[in-house]
């Protein structure tokens, strides 16, 4: 599992890692204090892979879109 501070490497290892935090969250076995610092983590990673996804969405329409005269130039994203 990654340091507290480190994004994971992919968005699927992200997926993993919220679907962890979820699980140890809904077993409320954790201290309070745990569980603000499991809490924090995971709206991190959600919002990471919010970014993630949109960036994806970006490089489909990118490469969806009908004007043949739009020049391609390579897909780079803002934050990563």
């Amino acid at each position: 599992m990654p340091k507290k501070n480190e994004a994971p490497a992919t968005f699927e290892s992200a997926l993993t890692e919220l679907e962890q935090i979820v699980s140890r969250l809904e077993n409320g076995d954790l201290p309070l204090e745990e569980a603000l610092n499991e809490f924090e983590r995971g709206v991190g990673l959600a919002r990471q892979g919010q970014v993630k996804l949109q960036q994806a969405e970006q490089r489909v329409q990118i490469l969806l879109a009908d004007n043949e005269e739009t020049p391609l130039t390579p897909f780079t994203p803002d934050a990563e």
